[in-house]
């Protein structure tokens, strides 16, 4: 009976359903390893030690091994076997996605064009599985296999979302044969790819889409009639069962997609860019496995000084730093994988992993990262990941240590075949042998090296430089008899089991024989190399640039003593006067108030001013400021995108900036959600919020949303007309009423509860504005629907129509002296603000602008001449005003007993072209300092100059390095669509 079932089993395993064009054979390929080092895992490892394969299959590994009768032995003494590596991120087996679709100069295309029954936008891909896609391609597996990789995870990197996955090994064989698992994850990123649809145009509008589907998704499966068939939502759906993977651009991007996650209850494995070692704990609060990139930045030519200029700091500190990155995720305990797929060549990847040895990575962690955690993130630890019994047989046969410099990696076993990577030096046959010639003498002779390249001596009284040559079995040799001679005894032969032989010719071309006997092996010597010692590394910045942080400051209390203090409140301006803060709150204001454990500053001959409070600003936002691709995208939101490492945060703060309001741009409508910020330089994005303040959008009205400055392609939009924007509102504000009104079981719809939020005064409007019918037009569309403008922004015709403003309640935000810069803005004039400012409309002058902002105290100096306000009226247009404006002036805005700590003490007046913002204090910290900056700009010097020759260096010992060059930032205005002005980012 035993009998039978055995060959029913062996039968059962041979059955397939291809046919067979030949012979059958039926033979399982068993194989025993013995002698070797076998590393099962990162913790374990087992010397002398014997590994079977059957069909593929791992039998057992270990010691005490019983061969199988079957079995080709394959002796591996002095050798290592380690599981084949595993990467978690690939493309493989898939070719690139193509743009399909309309030109580069076709007109806006607002659906989707896949034909069938998906969803509305091509970005969305979640249908597509890479199983489907995948085509196994050994001449693109090699180059991963001579990496040490035998099992990838597949994708098609296109789209936000991209689908499944599959789990595929590198093996040379049919795809059924090498796929493990179907669809082993579902794939998510920030980035549209090959879309040609308009939205999303933007990172934010990215960010809504994503959250829109997330929506749409659980709406669709509780409600599918309504939607009828929907094969995205439904592929959506299913796919939320796998490992969800994220690919992140950056550290910021990161923390953008974990809050996603959070929100929908979703735990990403997030693909990693390299720099979030730059924000190692708030990478750790994400709870998240990340997969960490290997493609190091490379060097800097730095020779020319003309061109070394344009290298910013934080881009010389990166490339110092990155390598490091691993190292750091270890010391943080995240865990992590590691990945070749953005190294332009895969054979760079283990000379990388050796350098993240170097700067700090354990070796041990660095194996875990690539065979157990990948496959235990795939829940695929059952197949691939160690070397235990009923495991695929993926393994490695090395020389040494995986990670040694001088290892050698022979062979690469995947599913039980074999893949040889290097045939040389298989044998190791370093030592010392006796090499006696027929007729003639013996010699002894010393191999050493390594066994790949070998190098021959002959032992006598001067050691004398041989040649040897080996390839496989076959050896070739030349002895030197004499020192300089030029006539050597010239040897070929097999190497056997028991020795050496072969024919050859002596120093006089006479015929003979040799053979060679083993006599020990050779003494190691000392190896002359010094191992890399990678210098001391420079400090983590917060922000990371040479304005940064080393240790974020701390909020104290201080007591600013007889300064003349601009309270922008009915007292007015009080000289000689001591202001204590306390807790981030301004404490007291009085005359020889008491310091206590408070730090002194002497404000003898200065002025104190509340913070500037800049009510339109673009700064400190990633990746577009407009989602111009319709004309109502109220659920895309400035919160989403902010970029705390902006340089401008700093330079605003030199010029008494300690608030900015964020604004959408102005290319719809009905733009996106505003975010208010503190200029808290150094923390990250949620911290630079401020908490619990009525939220804001952004409205626009004139030529940008009706197109007529955007040429010719861009005729198609609706609105194309003044009168079609007033159409907009009333549409998209009839349909939140309706969408209101829906009962239970409706879709939720981020755009439509932004604007029911806005009917409710529960959101309130910003509106980018210039000609007074249109502001006009807007205020009769709120009266309509029984909402209220709040503020009217650029509003450069608002002097034609203030009582109109003051009776709606509508406040403004405009410029000083900007004007005839479009058609809409012909009938500006300097005196706008104060016309505005005296008929009652709350007025404040803001920028639009990164430059504008840092001098936005002489902007509001401009309307004592032009308008005749008082200098007290004047600072009030960037202090109070706009705090008014934005629905904070209870705590800021003024300087006054409870409100927040954000003060400015000027060297002069603040409304003087002289006067200069000596600190700048936030909640009682003091952001900017004066002095402090001037030390910083030492430390910025002494760093370049440090890493300037480190990269100097880097070239003169041959490294590779890649041309300096201009390496800008985004500055944005309303009016920016895509890339916006380009400035630098400086250090």
């Amino acid at each position: 009976m035993l009998a039978a079932l055995l060959a029913t089993g062996s039968f059962a395993r041979a059955q397939e359903t291809f046919p067979v064009n030949g012979i059958a054979d039926p033979r399982e390929g068993c194989f025993a390893f013995t002698h070797a080092t076998i590393v099962k895992d990162a913790q374990t490892t087992v010397q002398n030690a014997t590994l079977v394969i059957r069909d593929g299959k791992i039998v057992d590994a270990g010691t005490g091994v019983v061969v199988p009768k079957d079995a080709v032995v394959l002796d591996c003494k002095g050798k290592y076997i380690y599981p084949s590596l595993v990467d978690i991120y690939s493309s493989y087996g898939l070719s690139d996605a193509k743009r399909s679709g309309s030109a580069w100069n076709a007109a806006p295309q607002f659906l989707s064009n896949t034909k069938g029954a998906y969803g509305w936008n091509q970005a969305i891909r979640s249908e597509v599985n890479a199983v489907d896609l995948f085509a196994a391609d050994d001449g693109k597996a090699r180059p991963l296999r001579e990496a040490g990789f035998g099992t990838v995870l597949s994708q098609q990197p296109d789209g936000i979302a991209r689908g499944t996955a599959t789990l595929v090994t590198l093996a040379n064989s049919k795809e059924n044969k090498v796929i493990l698992r179907e669809r082993a994850a579902a794939v998510y990123s920030f980035d549209k790819g090959t879309s040609t649809q308009n939205y999303p145009s933007s990172l934010m509008g990215s960010i809504a889409l994503l959250r829109q589907t997330y929506l749409d998704a659980q709406w669709y499966k509780s409600q599918p009639a309504k939607e009828g068939v929907n094969l995205s939502l439904q592929a959506w759906n299913a796919n939320q069962q796998l490992p969800q993977v994220f690919e992140a651009a950056d550290k910021w991007d990161v923390l953008r997609a974990d809050k996603i996650g959070d929100e929908f209850g979703v735990q990403y494995i997030i693909k990693a860019s390299g720099n979030e070692y730059q924000r190692i704990a708030e990478m750790a609060a994400t709870k998240a496995a990340f997969i960490l990139p290997l493609n190091f930045p490379g060097a800097i030519d730095m020779e020319d000084p003309g061109d070394a200029r344009f290298v910013s700091l934080a881009e010389m500190k990166h490339w110092e730093m990155a390598p490091a990155e691993p190292a750091a995720f270890e010391k943080a305990n995240i865990p992590f994988c590691l990945t070749a797929v953005d190294l332009k060549d895969v054979k760079q990847f283990m000379a990388n992993v050796r350098k993240a040895i170097t700067y700090g990575l354990s070796e041990q962690k660095a194996l875990e990262a690539l065979t157990k955690t990948p496959a235990t993130l795939l829940k695929a630890y059952d197949k691939v990941g160690s070397l235990e019994a009923g495991k695929l047989a993926n393994f490695l046969i090395t020389s040494g240590p995986l990670f040694s410099e001088k290892t050698i990696l022979y062979q690469n076993w995947v599913q039980g075949n074999r893949y040889v990577i290097k045939a040389d030096g298989w044998n190791d046959i370093r030592g010392i042998y006796t090499v006696t010639l027929t007729p003639g003498n013996s010699y002894s002779v010393e191999v050493r090296g390594t066994p790949s390249a070998p190098l021959l001596s002959v032992l006598q009284k001067d050691t004398l430089p041989g040649r040897i040559d080996v390839n496989d079995k076959l050896v070739s040799m030349s002895l030197p008899l004499a020192k300089n001679s030029k006539n050597s005894i010239r040897l070929s032969g097999i190497i056997g089991d028991n020795g050496w032989t072969g024919t050859g010719a002596d120093t006089s071309g006479n015929l003979i024989r040799w053979n060679a006997v083993f006599v020990k092996t050779a003494p190691e010597k000392a190896d002359s190399v010094k191992p890399t010692e990678v210098a001391a590394l420079g400090p983590l910045l917060y922000p990371f640039n040479g304005y940064g942080w080393e240790k974020l400051p701390k909020q104290e209390d201080l007591l600013i003593k007889n300064a003349t203090v601009w309270t922008s409140e009915k007292d007015g301006k009080l000289e000689n006067t001591d202001v204590l803060i306390r807790n981030g709150k301004i404490a007291q204001i009085g005359k020889s108030l008491s310091a206590g454990n408070a730090r002194v500053i002497d404000g003898t001959g200065k002025h104190l001013s509340a913070g500037i409070i800049d009510e339109h600003s673009h700064i400190a936002i990633s990746r577009g400021v407009n989602e111009s691709s319709q004309s109502v995208t109220s659920e895309v939101r400035i919160a989403d995108v902010l970029n705390p490492d902006d340089v401008n945060i700093y330079r605003q703060l030199s010029g008494g900036v300690t608030a900015s309001h964020l604004l959408h741009g102005s290319a719809n409508a009905i733009g996106g959600q505003s975010q208010l910020i503190k200029l808290r330089w150094g923390q990250n994005a949620e911290d630079l919020k401020v908490a619990n303040w009525d939220p804001f959008i952004k409205f626009a009205l004139g030529e940008n949303v009706k197109q007529s400055n955007w040429g010719e392609r861009n005729t198609v939009r609706f609105p194309q007309t003044r009168m079609g924007v007033e159409q907009i509102y009333t549409d998209a504000f009839t349909r939140a009423r309706d969408y209101e009104r829906q009962g239970a079981g409706k879709r939720r719809d981020l755009e439509l509860d932004a604007l029911v939020e806005i009917l409710h005064q529960k959101r309130f409007i910003t509106c980018h504005s210039y000609v007074q019918s249109e502001i006009n037009m807007l205020m009769h569309v709120a009266d309509s629907f029984h909402f209220r403008v709040n503020t009217f922004t650029h509003i450069l015709e608002g002097y034609k129509v203030a009582d109109k403003m003051k009776a709606h309640g509508a406040g403004a935000g405009t410029f000083a002296d900007w004007w005839a810069y479009k058609m809409e803005v012909q009938d500006a004039i300097p005196y706008n603000a104060a016309i505005m400012n005296g008929v009652g409309v709350v007025t404040a002058i803001n920028s639009d602008d990164a430059e504008m902002a840092r001098r936005l105290n002489q902007e509001a100096a401009k309307t004592i001449k032009y308008g005749g306000l008082s200098e007290e009226e004047a600072l009030k247009l960037v202090t109070i005003n706009p705090a008014r404006l934005l629905h904070v002036d209870n705590r800021m805005g003024s300087i006054k007993v409870g409100k927040d700590a954000d003060v400015v003490l000027w060297s002069d007046n603040p409304l003087s072209i002289y006067a200069k913002a000596e600190k700048t204090i936030v909640d009682g910290i003091v952001e900017f300092d004066r002095d402090n900056d001037l030390q910083l700009r030492k430390r910025i010097a002494t760093e370049r100059n440090r890493l300037t020759q480190q990269l100097l260096a880097e070239k003169k010992k041959g490294t590779p390095t890649q041309k300096a060059g201009f390496v800008a930032d985004e500055m944005y205005h309303c009016e920016d669509l895509q890339g916006g002005h380009q400035t630098a980012i400086g250090d």
